[in-house]
């Protein structure tokens, strides 16, 4: 197989048009699964996906076009690159079209070869899962390892490199007709302890043991980190510039858009970092497609940290700088983490014991938006949702179909906890990196009984 290296140079020696732009990226990644208390598979797999861009300017207009390949022999890079070349010349112009940046430096580790995982960086979790193996509870479960080296090349010079690791756990125990759910992200499994995820688990199928019916409603609901990063996460995604600009979403208002209003007088700061400690992400701008929020005319540029919102107060849309440019804004780069402070030094376990009645919201699945224009989100708890008594737990309740806007849950919410690190339940496929506090909402709209079980 032909290095990445090597196949950009190449891609970029072979174009004659205008401009061009190859991103390659290797990927290595290792899984361990369990069903009923027993291993039952386990793997290693690589693969490249690369991407030659082609860019034509002529009349003032630019016409780019983007071919993908996984491909690993040299022979291909030629008619990948036509083929780029020649559904460039025969595209539309390009709406965000910029000059491409400049570059006469080399990112560190451009040369190196691309970063591997095995099933060796598991070995951490196999003797706590042999101990819960070993016990009642029926265990089933998932863990994710996978490191990603990415290159980016450009006829302007630019030569960028990146390797993100991902990685997660998760784990569902079974008793009886209850069900719990525990997970953790991780970029290594040095720091994921999986007596503790068990102990959680365990406490969690213990409150199982009664169960109440309750009707839809609205409740006092505390969620716990997990679960607020499933509803944050698609807030962030909701922040682009251009959709509020034209007022077709939440961020929208007469005239422009809500970027300098105030949510809450909690000094909450919703924001992405790429440098941000153990939730670090590529700090410069590789993509193959443009959309409202990136654009393929950008590739190279640096990655800052973004304050979506800052101290209570909208802070910032993301906008490529074709839109910055076009609405006078500043430019904001998508973040690939996020992160939720600004809270008191409250535990979850401090919060519950603070309520008289009330639920405990400890997993979400099936998210959807409902409504642009309010981001209101509808979805289904899931895995355990239990009834909070005179500060303590005292038993699980039936599931439920929520309604609610992260938006509103911000403007509503009474207290804020402790940030940590955390894994998105729904979002985890895509969204891994997360750091939120837990969260108290009095009014958490559970808008009707769910029987999924």
């Amino acid at each position: 197989m032909i290095a990445a290296q090597e196949l950009v140079e190449r891609a970029l020696a072979l174009t004659t048009v205008d401009e061009a732009m190859v991103l390659v990226t290797d990927a290595s990644e290792a899984s361990l699964r369990w069903a009923g208390n027993s291993m039952t598979t386990n793997g290693v797999s690589t693969s490249r996906s690369w991407t030659v861009l082609s860019i034509v300017r002529e009349n003032g207009a630019a016409k780019v076009c983007a071919v993908t390949s996984s491909a690993v022999d040299a022979d291909a890079i030629a008619d990948v690159v036509g083929a780029s070349e020649a559904a460039a010349r025969s595209a539309q112009p390009a709406e965000d079209a910029m000059d491409l940046l400049t570059g006469a430096g080399t990112d560190a580790g451009w040369s190196d070869a691309a970063a591997s995982t095995g099933v060796g960086v598991f070995e951490t979790l196999v003797p706590g899962l042999a101990d819960g193996f070993d016990a009642a509870d029926r265990l089933y479960g998932f863990a994710h390892h996978q490191m990603h080296s990415t290159w980016l090349g450009t006829s302007t010079g630019i030569r960028r490199r990146f390797t993100q690791p991902t990685g997660s756990i998760e784990i569902n125990g079974k008793r009886g007709d209850a069900s719990a759910w525990v997970g953790s992200a991780t970029l290594d499994f040095t720091d994921v302890s999986v007596p503790d995820l068990l102990a959680d688990l365990g406490r969690r199928l213990d409150w199982s043991a009664r169960t109440v019916a309750l009707p839809a409603g609205r409740y006092e609901t505390v969620l716990p980190p997990s679960a607020v990063s499933d509803l944050m996460i698609p807030l962030m995604w909701a922040m682009e510039g251009r959709g509020a600009q034209e007022g077709h979403t939440a961020l929208s208002r007469s005239g422009g858009t809500r970027v300098g209003e105030r949510l809450t007088d909690i000094p909450l700061t919703l924001f992405s970092d790429p440098h941000a400690p153990r939730l670090a992400y590529s700090p410069f701008v590789a993509t193959t497609a443009s959309s409202d929020t990136l654009s393929v005319f950008d590739n190279g540029m640096d990655a800052a940290r973004v304050d979506w919102v800052r101290d209570g107060v909208i802070h910032a849309l993301a906008y490529p700088r074709a839109a910055a440019a076009e609405f006078g804004a500043p430019v904001a780069v998508p973040g690939e983490n996020l992160l939720l402070s600004g809270g008191s030094a409250a535990t979850l376990d401090d919060m519950v014991a603070d309520t008289e009645r009330g639920l405990l919201l400890t997993t979400l699945w099936y998210i959807r938006e409902v409504d642009p224009a309010t981001a209101l989100l509808t979805g289904l708890t899931r895995d355990g949702v239990y009834l909070i008594e005179d500060g303590a737990v005292t038993a699980a309740v039936n599931n439920f179909r929520f309604n609610e806007s992260p938006l509103d849950l911000l403007r509503r919410t009474t207290e804020v906890g402790a940030t940590e690190q955390t894994l998105p339940r729904e979002w985890k496929d895509w969204f891994t990196r997360t750091a939120m506090p837990p969260m108290r909402i009095p009014d958490f709209h559970m808008s009707s009984v769910s029987q999924a079980q």
